[in-house]
């Protein structure tokens, strides 16, 4: 083989590791847009919720006799929940968990806030509060359809820099894995019913 042949036969590789190189990093930007998209479908979600449950807060402040320990359980996870930012080229796996911990957190005093107003029937009678409550059903929904829809992206996008051979210069490129949103801790149990 001559020395003109092995160039050409070099010239020729080095090209299509590049023509690679390049299909994976224009690929890769998609699917990480992707991800950054849904991410803000997830916060939007998450924002709608919080500022609908700002409004509760205040019809629930206006029952004199209701229990403020609950009230400010939610008035604390709301302001916890809402500062908690993430930006999205830093969705790490660590990021999400301290993200989803805070929403979870807020998630739980306000289903306590609304097991609560069970016993102030006045309460239930205000139409702000009934509102609410057709609402919050369909709050948590999508809530749970946009989480679900950023794992399916997170997933896309992490199969693609985590295999081989893309894994070898993914970092070089910046591209790290994302987190995922994951279930509460205790939902893999059945709940115990009893009817005493």
């Amino acid at each position: 083989m001559s020395n003109k042949s092995g160039l050409i036969i070099g010239l020729v590789a080095i090209a299509l590791i590049g023509f690679w190189a390049m299909n994976f990093y224009n690929g890769s930007i998609g699917l990480n847009e992707d991800v950054t998209k849904q991410w803000s479908n997830v916060e939007n979600a998450y924002q709608l919720r919080a500022d609908k449950t700002k409004n509760l807060v205040e019809i629930v402040k206006g029952a004199a006799d209701f229990e403020k320990e609950t009230l400010t359980e939610v008035i604390e996870a709301r302001a916890k929940a809402t500062s908690v930012n993430i930006n999205a080229n830093d969705l790490t796996p660590e990021k999400i968990q301290q993200f989803q911990a805070a929403q979870d957190q807020f998630s739980g005093a306000l289903s306590r806030l609304m097991v609560t107003v069970e016993r102030y029937p006045e309460l239930k009678a205000v139409k702000g509060f009934q509102d609410f409550q057709v609402q919050y059903e369909g709050m948590e929904n999508r809530i749970g359809v946009e989480r679900k829809k950023y794992n399916d992206v997170a997933r896309d996008f992490n199969t693609r820099v985590k295999r081989f051979p893309g894994n070898l210069i993914a970092g070089m490129f910046g591209f790290t894995e994302k987190g995922y949103f994951e279930a509460q801790e205790g939902t893999e149990n059945a709940p115990d019913i009893s009817f005493k």
